[in-house]
């Protein structure tokens, strides 16, 4: 364990540094990203909204009343996502062996790569270097020989910062901390343990394995009692797949006209099958929820007969689940999704012949069949023409006919 070279880097203020990035008249105000209004939610926030007191998934009204001169701009998740992708290409230059956690935020084992931490953390200043060259942007990086110490140590000194945390220090900087900073102390297991006056991880440490485990059971006991001590034997796990997509908006005001829910449907789709293209997904299973204004949810899921990354298809899945297995009985809809689970990889798909097939001018001479498979190929091209020109001038570069009137009104809606 003591030979690992373990670099946990967490991009700071993820969101909300790619707005500041994208219009720097925003650099140094208390910025939100989220939805300002009743029903609203805080995405995330600025360092300098976070000394109010606002958090991420603070409700926006709360946030309101911390910040009330706040700057608030909505969630671009098509621009976080393209960004993060860049980055992890960088990760990529540095070690095959690339862990992501979310879109802000991976593991990486330079084991083998870097001598030893100090030759980590070398590694990790020429990352945080290149990330902040090439997409303007700073992270926050920790070094150890395990993941655990690793991602504890790109916490202490954010932003931009770079730790090193051997597990020798463990006694004097992991041992004071509150005993929630162990990975699987939960909320009740917290309370159980502060209950019996064990507050921190000292306390933890010096009350015991068998006192432990008396409290919260054995396997719980022998978890925590590892990680207080510095241990952590997980590897870092490449290619780390991801299992389903989605995309989902709650609405200011509750949705009725079916238009306009079939509209949101739509936008839902173009976002996960651009997204689907993007990462070089197909998707097996299409999935909705909806949510009325009374908090009713529903949730469905249609198997396809072949994985797909067409919006077409995945938006006339889920417009058929909501006409046909939803019954919003007088309500409207407050919250709406749309995702792509059960994927597979399209080079697999192709390999395997699972993906939708490609026109084949010459197969046959059924009017009806090659005017399905000519339209098919159209709509891959225009997807791809598409996908290039929101990689190129952003998000709002193009948009369906459709949808043009409701983004003239805006979105009315939060992340």
């Amino acid at each position: 364990m003591g030979d690992r070279v373990i670099l946990h880097l967490d991009m700071d203020a993820f969101y909300a540094s790619v707005e500041v990035r994208e219009n720097p008249e925003l650099a140094g105000l208390p910025l939100i990203v989220g939805h300002k209004g009743p029903r609203g939610v805080v995405t995330t926030c600025s360092y300098e909204a976070r000394k109010f007191g606002v958090r991420s998934a603070m409700p926006s009204l709360r946030a309101m009343r911390l910040c009330p001169d706040a700057v608030w701009v909505p969630v671009r998740i098509a621009l976080y996502a393209s960004v993060s992708r860049r980055i992890r290409a960088i990760f990529d230059e540095f070690t095959p062996l690339v862990e992501p956690l979310s879109i802000d935020e991976a593991f990486l084992d330079l084991t083998g790569i870097a001598r030893d931490l100090a030759d980590g953390a070398h590694h990790a200043r020429r990352l945080k270097e290149r990330i902040q060259g090439q997409e303007r942007l700073t992270a926050s990086a920790g070094v150890a020989p395990t993941k655990f110490l690793a991602k504890l140590a790109s916490d202490l000194e954010k932003p931009d910062g770079l730790v090193i945390f051997p597990v020798e220090d463990v006694p004097t900087r992991l041992w004071p901390m509150a005993v929630e900073k162990l990975w699987g102390a939960g909320p009740k297991s917290v309370e159980r343990l502060k209950q019996t006056g064990i507050v921190s991880v000292r306390d933890l440490v010096d009350a015991g394995e068998e006192r432990i485990a008396r409290i919260l059971g054995p396997s719980a006991a022998e978890h925590l009692s590892a990680l207080a001590r510095g241990e952590d034997p997980r590897d870092v796990v490449p290619d780390r797949e991801a299992k389903s997509i989605s995309e989902e908006r709650t609405f200011a005001e509750d949705l009725r006209d079916p238009e306009a829910i079939e509209a949101e449907f739509l936008a839902r789709s173009d976002g996960i099958a651009r997204q689907l293209r993007e990462e070089g997904f197909l998707a097996r299973t299409v999935r909705i929820k909806v949510r009325t204004g009374s908090f009713k949810t529903f949730t469905r899921a249609l198997t396809l007969k072949r994985p797909t990354d067409s919006a077409e298809i995945i938006y006339e899945a889920a417009r058929g689940m909501f006409r046909d297995k939803v019954d919003l009985a007088g309500k409207g809809v407050r919250l709406l999704g749309v995702g792509g689970a059960n994927l597979v990889h399209r080079e697999d798909a192709e390999r395997t012949g699972q993906e939708d097939p490609q026109p084949d001018l010459f197969a046959g001479f059924d009017p009806g069949v090659l005017s399905k498979q000519v339209q098919s190929e159209r709509q891959s091209r225009a997807a791809r023409a598409s996908d290039d020109l929101v990689r190129r001038f952003g998000p709002r570069a193009i948009t369906r006919a459709r949808l043009l009137d409701r983004r003239k009104r805006g979105p009315g809606e939060g992340d």
